[in-house]
């Protein structure tokens, strides 16, 4: 291995510890308590090596938002093939969705309620965050209809998604309704 190799290989190391590091924060305190000086001090580097990766918080958050839309979409993928049938597809897809939502708040608020400067529904959009809509698309294509744009329908699907789950986080939406509240979106769908 070259110098210029190992140095790179580093600075990917030092870089998904930075990711780490805030996701690990801001799941436990909130993103408030990720700072710059807070994760330089924890992940023992100076400030100016974070800038280095990052040229600050708000980067941070685009990158915890698009290792989360990875994540998500390969949840949603496992999910939905495991599931026979379209509509126990869109339904296993739902549960993935909601759940990763619930188990991964601050990810989630990266991804969807937080600045991290990504474009989204754009011809510049990172591939991670157009895998994760592909992944909602993939089984919603299946049920939108004869007739229906696939594209306008996942899209009008993931907002019930989103507005379910940040409702119920926000205390809005009783949680122990979360099941009967899935089935019911899923029960709305065309007859399959």
């Amino acid at each position: 291995m070259s110098v210029q190799e190992r140095k790179e290989r580093e600075r990917a190391d030092r870089e998904r510890l930075i990711v780490a590091t805030a996701r690990e924060l801001a799941e436990g305190q909130g993103w408030d308590a990720v700072t710059t000086r807070r994760l330089a001090e924890r992940i023992e580097y100076s400030q100016p090596v974070l800038y280095s990766h990052f040229r600050g918080k708000r980067e941070i958050i685009g990158a915890v938002a698009l290792e989360g839309a990875a994540e998500m979409a390969v949840a949603l993928r496992a999910a939905a093939s495991a599931a026979d049938g379209p509509r126990a597809r869109v339904t296993a897809l739902a549960r993935a969705y909601l759940d990763f939502a619930a188990r991964n708040p601050a990810v989630y608020d990266a991804m969807f309620q937080l600045d991290g400067g990504l474009a989204f529904a754009h011809e510049d959009t990172p591939a991670p965050l157009k895998d994760a809509f592909a992944a909602l698309l993939e089984t919603l294509g299946e049920v939108a209809g004869k007739g229906v744009h696939t594209g306008l329908f996942t899209e009008l699907f993931w907002a019930s998604l989103h507005g379910l789950a940040t409702l119920t986080r926000s205390g809005r939406l009783p949680p122990e309704e979360t099941e009967r509240r899935t089935q019911l979106l899923v029960d709305r769908l065309p007859v399959l």
